[in-house]
């Protein structure tokens, strides 16, 4: 089977209240539209094309290199008009696998099941069961249960009302006769619009088998029309993330304060404290351990590395068995090796520290290479930006920098070197000597404290 995939994205969403069109609103750190894109992508289709109206040129100029079709819908006459601007783009042969840009959570596999149930002679579509189906079309069926029609829930009778089957709207077609029957759709209902469901009644008219797939939760299916169901979603995608590493052999405290915005692998005996943030691809190595409030953003995480509370973490590597925070920064480029210890209040950004090396407090590495077994002492700060320019500091395995220093790169500290606390180092020093560099302490007898009138 070829298959073309079509999402509508062109709702502009007024009850969001908020200048950012709904499909461009954010659950877990990405668009709506960017997870059902992901989605789509993963099914392989042959084409994509999205459909958009509502914020214009924002919708596609927010995905530069999606890899799809974007098509217009300048005036939004419904769903089955919606579809209907991406018919041109789509061969006569090939089946269309409809879905929507504010439905965000449905799964792979729930697709792969609906694209498998349409064939010759059939085509699918996604329903729900709903113990409260306010507001949702209903899946109407005959005697022998096979579906005849979708009723919208303004247009629906007291009795289709009270059915609980709920239409979701994702639906799989052969293109060639959808292409006709939507040159057939009539607008005359409550909303005066074309209704893509309507093609319901058109295929069993013609002949063809209505084939309902349930989708296995109803979380899969949701929509967001406001900022209280964004949040209900939200809520949603962070249990449903809990849950897969929690499967996967994690301990997460509490589930309910937990976020995981991207791909994330756990080892073995992982133990994830409260409000961690995981945001683009986390590697957390076997017994790690992360403390409460931590952020972790596109960063690798070695094995018995613990990372205690409050620390920043983004674009880094961290070796086996090291120790990082509390309330430290590592920034993109960091590279710890392992038994390195990181302290708290210690930034570190584009600079490699090698096996054991210990920065304990209060202390800036930028653009730096700390060897072996190095001890950076407290308040010590590599000034590596002249105004224009960042240069590189080295310090040589086995070093020690008092406290108080400040390294003015470009330099290099030689190996076993010593570095006497509150040294401004301008130049290189040599390996296993004591440099220090000191102003000469000055006692002004006489001077008196300005008092203030």
């Amino acid at each position: 089977m070829s298959l073309s995939v079509v999402i509508l994205a062109a709702g502009q969403g007024k009850r969001m209240k908020s200048d950012l069109p709904k499909v461009l609103q954010p659950l877990a750190g990405k668009p709506l539209l960017g997870h059902v894109l992901d989605t789509a992508r993963a099914l392989q289709a042959a084409a994509t094309c999205v459909v958009y109206g509502h914020g214009g040129e924002q919708v596609p100029k927010a995905f530069p290199d999606a890899g799809v079709t974007w098509v217009l819908q300048a005036e939004q006459h419904g769903t089955g008009h919606a579809v209907a601007q991406a018919m041109p783009q789509v061969p006569d042969d090939h089946f269309v696998l409809v879905l929507y840009g504010d439905v965000p959570l449905v799964q792979l596999e729930t697709l792969a099941r609906l694209v498998a149930a349409a064939g010759e002679g059939s085509i699918s579509i996604l329903s729900v069961m709903l113990p409260d189906p306010m507001g949702y079309g209903r899946i109407v069926r005959d005697g022998a249960g096979n579906v005849v029609r979708i009723v919208e829930h303004k247009d629906a009778n007291a009795k289709e009302r009270a059915i609980h089957e709920c239409n979701t709207g994702l639906m799989c077609l052969p293109a060639g006769r959808l292409r006709a029957w939507l040159a057939n759709l009539k607008n005359d209902n409550a909303q005066g619009e074309y209704y893509l469901t309507d093609v319901i009644v058109a295929a069993v008219k013609s002949g063809l088998k209505v084939n309902a797939v349930i989708a296995p939760t109803a979380n899969e299916v949701l929509g967001v029309n406001d900022k209280l169901q964004l949040a209900e979603l939200e809520a949603a995608y962070r249990r449903q993330r809990a849950a897969e590493l929690m499967l996967a052999g994690a301990t997460i405290v509490d589930p309910a304060r937990f976020d995981a915005r991207g791909p994330v692998t756990v080892g073995r005996d992982v133990f994830i404290d409260v409000n961690v943030v995981f945001e683009g691809t986390v590697k957390l190595g076997d017994r790690v351990r992360v403390g409460p409030n931590v952020v972790i953003r596109d960063a690798e995480i070695g094995d018995d590395a613990v990372i205690h509370p409050n620390c920043v973490i983004e674009r880094a590597v961290v070796g086996p068995r090291c120790l990082v925070g509390p309330f430290a920064r590592l920034r993109p480029e960091a590279r710890l090796h392992e038994d390195v210890h990181v302290g708290n209040f210690v930034e570190v950004k584009k600079s490699e520290l090698k096996r054991g090396a210990k920065a304990n407090h209060l202390t800036y590495l930028g653009d730096a290479t700390v060897g072996e077994k190095v001890n950076v002492g407290a308040g010590t700060v590599t000034c590596n930006y002249d105004g224009v320019n960042k240069w590189r500091t080295e310090i040589g395995a086995g070093a020690f920098i008092g406290s108080g220093t400040m390294l003015v790169a470009p330099v290099k500290v030689g190996a076993g070197a010593t570095i006497g606390a509150g040294s401004t180092i301008t130049r290189d020093t040599p390996d296993e000597k004591l440099t220090l560099e000191r102003s000469k302490q000055v006692t002004i007898e006489g001077w008196q404290r300005p008092v203030k009138k």
